[in-house]
């Protein structure tokens, strides 16, 4: 964990919109917990300019833990996740391809691993200012331990000019790819300033934005962090 007090800043800061969050509506019942990789390849089969997209990425789709007598799989090989209405797709887009994933997705229905996945209308959500961002999976060497790994996120967060105040790594986790497992860790990055939250969610950590890895969302604060929403 790094730890230290900031002065405060009272500058006012505009927030850019030459990249943003693109939140589509779903229809699915069901989805493999294990679906990055496949929804991966969907998305870039219909949108293939994305993976050359510096700034784009493809955020896994996340249900509740738990409702109505449901518990999230322990198994991510086998399990299910099962889909609310309420459910969203989300896209991370430099703005001059907004229009065009909209009117390419919608109403395309592609086969997640067996599982049936509709695509409808998309809406823009800009960038917040938070000064608390989250991200659920950043990749990680297999072994790397918590230090390590906070080293490597400091270097990471240096060469993009933003100094860190405030980290904290959090769950592990393996992401399932054809070309090998993916190891990643969870990271807060806490007290940004306004220009360096947005900075951070336009570039993101690390690699494979495509299958959800390095990307942040802003949090209300720390507490929220822990829970799966």
């Amino acid at each position: 964990m790094f730890w230290s007090e900031n002065s405060e800043n009272t500058d006012v800061f505009v927030i850019p919109d030459d990249v943003i969050d693109v939140v589509f509506a779903i229809k699915c019942k069901t989805l493999p917990v294990e679906h990055a990789y496949v929804l991966s390849m969907v998305i870039q089969q219909a949108l293939p300019w994305i993976a050359d997209e510096e700034h784009a990425g493809i955020h896994q789709i996340h249900v509740a833990q738990s409702g109505n007598g449901w518990m999230r799989p322990e198994d991510t090989e086998h399990g299910v996740l099962h889909v609310s209405h309420r459910t969203k797709m989300t896209l991370r887009l430099p703005k001059e391809r907004v229009e065009e994933a909209k009117m390419t997705l919608l109403n395309q229905t592609f086969d997640i691993d067996g599982h049936a996945l509709t695509i409808g209308k998309g809406s823009d959500k800009p960038f917040t200012a938070l000064p608390t961002l989250f991200s659920r999976y950043v990749v990680t060497n297999e072994g790397d331990d918590e230090m390590a790994f906070m080293h490597w996120a400091s270097a990471q967060l240096q060469t993009m000019n933003i100094p860190v105040k405030k980290m904290m790594a959090g769950m592990q986790n393996t992401i399932k790819a054809p070309h090998g497992p993916l190891f990643t860790r969870s990271l807060m990055v806490a007290e940004l300033e306004p220009e360096q939250s947005v900075r951070l969610q336009q570039k993101g950590m690390g690699a494979h934005r495509t299958m959800g890895c390095g990307l942040f969302v802003p949090q209300k604060g720390i507490k929220a962090v822990n829970s799966d929403e």
